[in-house]
């Protein structure tokens, strides 16, 4: 299986994909929550910083451009400052949106999420408001959708339908834009819409939903794979769908589909945030389906990559080396460091707090546990720049290090405390630390005297030099005296 997924997630291609669906605006208002208002038993938000995503069909769009493919977007937007910015986020993820519809009557939908910050760090969402029409097109207006669509289904290689109720996709043109595809042997993936009846999505290839939405749809609460089975049964059957794929969190997902009637198990993940799952899926379903993959090894690629996304904040984008590392197994705390730097911009924009420190760690000994768990303490991500062997060299000597720089890295990347690691060749970090721009650079006491490298860059933008107190006795040159003396006394 592990050769199968690499080459099949390094052959993908640059498919076009025609997403049609309700584009959104996703807006994250962050804020310090530290105190109650007086004027009522809430929180009071002193807003720092405000961020604005792909939200809706526009989430699949982005999705589909970070994992390389083309998106080609179809559906309407409102005549407003939210949609100006949703086509700025799109053009910037590489969708095509020469083909939005701009509507004056009607409000690009957005959703803007409150988001309190404890202690700067701790993100909690406090609260969602939406702005929406769920009114159903004109039918000069769908008409105009139809026409589009019909001229840029003969160039797509697929078509994902994205539903989420709020007006485009009636009952008329799912089953217009279905039976031109198939006409067209283009095959229709869908990510329906929360509703008791599905008959709109007859005869596409492949839907894709989740527990609760599918157990809505069929009459029925799934709890077991034997419910799974039987309601994908049901879906396939009613609806004439070439294949089924109900998504079932931590177990991963059911497909149906070409004689296969299984559950395609996942990793168990730690859940950080569900939105942007659905999206994430039926891209990944989308390229890979694209690239003449078979059902099951696009379902066990979709599992990975959903599984990557809910483990970030918010709706998020995936890339192929994310999902190449989670394949191959490589750790993904030792980078080197423009992938080091690709992963801190998605921590900032999360307003992950960055805190950089650095040494040789040659022989891991309690002073160093207590020393990156005092920086852990200094922000959420924590960044070890590790001296390599020729660096070490160059400072202790030329017996030093005891123990090799992968086998340094692979301690290191071991502790929880540790974000990531970053090999270095220089004597000292300034260079690196240039490049990362840390929020926080954390040194031993011992470093109060001789100057922390990096420290007057660092405070250039308004980061901070925190010195960490030290554990009396502890160092990994007195334990490798230690032990040489023991040797010697043998």
């Amino acid at each position: 299986m592990y050769e199968k997924l690499l080459k099949t997630v390094t052959n993908l291609g640059s498919p076009e994909v025609l997403v049609v669906g309700d584009f959104m605006l996703d807006a994250y208002i962050y804020g310090d929550a530290l105190r109650i208002s007086p004027e009522a038993p809430v929180p009071v938000l002193k807003v720092t910083k405000t961020e604005y995503r792909c939200g809706g069909a526009a989430s699949v769009a982005a999705d589909l451009a970070a994992l390389g493919a083309i998106p080609v977007c179809l559906g309407v937007i409102g005549k407003d400052q939210n949609g100006e910015i949703l086509k700025d986020e799109l053009t910037q993820a590489g969708a095509d949106i020469s083909n939005l519809l701009v509507l004056a009557e009607r409000p690009t939908t957005s959703k803007q999420r409150l988001i309190g910050l404890a202690q700067h760090r701790h993100q909690q969402q406090l609260f969602r408001m939406d702005e929406e029409s769920t009114e159903m097109l004109s039918d000069k207006q769908c008409e105009k959708i139809l026409q589009i669509y019909k001229d840029k289904l003969q160039h797509a290689d697929i078509v994902c339908l994205q539903d989420y109720n709020k007006g485009l996709l009636s009952l008329s043109i799912c089953k217009q834009m279905i039976q031109l595809a198939t006409q067209a042997n283009k095959k229709v993936l869908v990510d329906p819409a929360l509703a008791a009846d599905y008959s709109k999505y007859t005869g596409a290839t492949l839907i894709t939903p989740n527990r609760h939405e599918a157990s809505m749809a069929v009459g029925f609460e799934i709890k077991t794979s034997g419910d799974a089975a039987k309601a994908a049964q049901t879906l396939a059957e009613k609806f004439k769908l070439e294949a089924v794929v109900i998504t079932l969190d931590k177990e991963g997902a059911y497909l149906r589909a070409e004689g296969i009637d299984e559950i395609v198990p996942t990793r168990p993940r730690s859940v950080y945030d569900v939105t942007g799952a659905g999206d994430i899926v039926l891209a990944t379903l989308a390229i890979t389906l694209a690239a003449g993959c078979d059902y099951k090894t696009a379902v066990q690629l979709s599992n990975i990559t959903g599984g990557l996304e809910v483990e970030k904040f918010g709706t998020a984008t995936v890339t192929i080396d994310e999902i190449i590392n989670e394949i191959t197994g490589k750790s993904d705390k030792v980078l080197p460091i423009k992938s080091l730097i690709k992963c801190l911009d998605e921590h900032r924009r999360q307003n992950g707090v960055v805190v950089f420190t650095n040494g040789c760690f040659d022989v891991v000994h309690r002073g160093h546990i207590e020393f990156l768990r005092f920086c852990k303490q200094q922000g959420s991500i924590v960044v070890v720049g590790l001296n390599s062997d020729i660096s070490v060299k160059q400072i202790k000597g030329p017996d030093r290090p005891i123990n090799n720089q992968h086998d340094r890295m692979a301690v290191l990347a071991a502790l929880e405390t540790v974000n990531y690691v970053v090999v270095f060749d220089e004597p000292d970090p300034l260079n690196l630390i240039k490049e990362i721009k840390p929020d926080v650079i954390v040194k031993g006491q011992d470093w109060a005297q001789k100057g922390v490298v990096g420290a007057e860059f660092v405070e250039s933008y308004g980061g901070r030099v925190v010195l960490a107190p030290l554990v009396e006795g502890k160092s990994s040159t007195a334990t490798i005296e230690k032990i040489r003396s023991l040797e010697n006394k043998l």
